[in-house]
């Protein structure tokens, strides 16, 4: 053989493996490469976030009970007190007068009603010595009777007698008259000490409202007011009217707000992570003790329903939760803080899931149609037809399995999910556990359809920035 000849075998082997080459690539590039998971089974937890603040459950403004100027403060932001301490006094120079002129009444009063039993008991003493004469006249009467009627004495002195009778009955009569008048003095007298009392009794509530006691144990967590100013009453919420506030921190809750597409998971008694940003890495164990049933707008936090403004707008609500102050110090979590709680809502053990990147919406008579005329020509597949009727879309992953000639093609499943999770959704029909499942990526699964050759590709997606 020539060496021409070698040469042309040789140029024509490469050509035709070059076609074949070229061939075997033009095939795969027109392969959909797709990102693939298995349908796995794990914990699934759902958890709903929120962020608010710290507040104490029980918090009070000690407001002012009594005009007058500040004397003296006792406490200042961030002391603990204890219930029934002392925390401030304002000026008491009236009503401490008033205590004393009617404390000096009361005193003259008592002496008076002193004097009046005196008087009862001496008309009580009359009284009686007016009925023993009164029991001595009637004896000498009714012996000068006996003796008039036998004739033995004289009509002048019988008639003496008798005159000296009604005499004493007379003077019993007008000293009970003294006794009851002057028990009636001392009653009426014994009625104004009591009145004094009574009267006493609320210039004591007067003096006691210029000094300002703890009604709990608590944080002073504001004061707004400095000694020397002078406060008021009566005006709630009006510069001067609130001396302090305090905190009962022995309850320590973070109120946060929880979206309106998430409320309606969350329910009473539901565990939760509170973090505080002053306090990072450190985790605090609370329960939903509270759920707001209000609506509050998201930029003023007004609740909907004293909303004048007709504007739609992203809402929120309010979730209480409890904190477990167990091994807390209570200086650590103040008033205020910005927290930030995830609320546990749903815990599934063990079950199918899969990522919710996974799940599209589609038409499963379209699909089924789209796996039948899998491989056919465009001419042959009968899909070209407008339809007639709007498609009824549901949702359903693509899994993965091979034809005939070992090619992976998709085929659209629908399932229905459970519980969702931060990544992953539980899944109740449809798959089960160890299916491969088309899971990306976003622009591939969003025209992708049954029955379409595939290829695993779970290589990162690489960016490019847009000019």
């Amino acid at each position: 053989m020539s060496a021409k000849k070698i040469i042309l075998i040789v140029v024509i082997v490469l050509v035709l493996a070059g076609i074949v080459t070229g061939t075997i690539l033009h095939n795969q590039s027109n392969v959909i490469k797709v990102s693939t998971t298995k349908v796995g089974r794990q914990d699934l937890v759902s958890v709903v976030s929120g962020t608010g603040q710290i507040k104490p459950k029980t918090y009070v403004n000690i407001g002012a009970t009594a005009f007058g100027r500040i004397t003296h403060l006792y406490v200042k932001e961030g002391d603990h007190v204890k219930k029934g301490a002392t925390l401030a006094t304002v000026e008491n120079v009236q009503p401490e007068a008033t205590v004393a002129a009617q404390q000096a009444t009361i005193t003259s009063s008592k002496t008076d009603v002193s004097s009046y039993v005196a008087a009862e008991q001496t008309a009580d003493a009359n009284v009686n010595q007016a009925k023993a004469d009164l029991v001595q006249k009637k004896f000498d009467y009714d012996r000068a009777l006996a003796l008039y009627n036998e004739k033995l004495i004289a009509k002048q002195d019988f008639d003496s007698k008798k005159a000296a009778f009604d005499v004493s009955e007379a003077t019993l009569a007008e000293r009970q008259a003294s006794l009851t008048q002057s028990r009636a003095q001392t009653e009426s007298q014994r009625a104004k000490v009591n009145q004094a009392v009574a009267s006493q009794r609320s210039n004591f509530d007067a003096l006691d409202k210029t000094v300002s006691r703890a009604p709990f144990d608590g944080l002073v967590t504001n004061v707004p007011v400095r000694e020397g100013e002078t406060m008021v009453i009566g005006i709630q919420n009006a510069e001067g009217s609130t001396l302090m506030t305090l905190a009962d921190m022995s309850v320590i809750t973070a109120e946060v707000k929880v979206d309106e597409t998430d409320i309606v998971h969350v329910e009473l008694g539901q565990s939760a992570d509170v973090t505080v940003d002053a306090l990072p890495g450190r985790i605090f164990k609370g329960k939903v003790t509270q759920v707001g049933d209000q609506a509050l707008l998201r930029t003023t936090g007004v609740a909907t329903s004293q909303s004048t403004t007709g504007t739609e707008e992203a809402k929120d609500f309010k979730v209480v939760i409890t904190i477990d102050a167990s091994g807390i110090n209570q200086d650590e979590l103040r008033p205020g803080l910005s927290s930030t709680a995830k609320i546990t809502t749903a815990h599934e053990p063990n079950v199918v899931t899969i990522p919710i990147q996974a799940l599209v919406q589609r038409d499963p008579a379209a699909e089924k149609a789209l796996a039948a005329n899998a491989g056919k020509p465009p001419a042959a597949s009968g899909t070209a037809s407008a339809a007639t009727t709007k498609p009824t879309l549901v949702q359903g992953v693509f899994i993965l399995t091979k034809d005939a000639h070992q090619k992976l093609r998709t085929s659209f499943v629908p399932v229905t999910t459970g519980t969702t999770g931060s990544t992953d959704i539980q899944v109740l029909t449809g798959v089960k556990d160890g299916d491969e499942i088309v899971t990306g990526r976003y622009k591939v699964l969003r025209t992708l359809g049954s029955g379409t050759v595939v290829k695993e590709d779970n290589s990162p997606e690489v960016t490019t920035p847009e000019s």
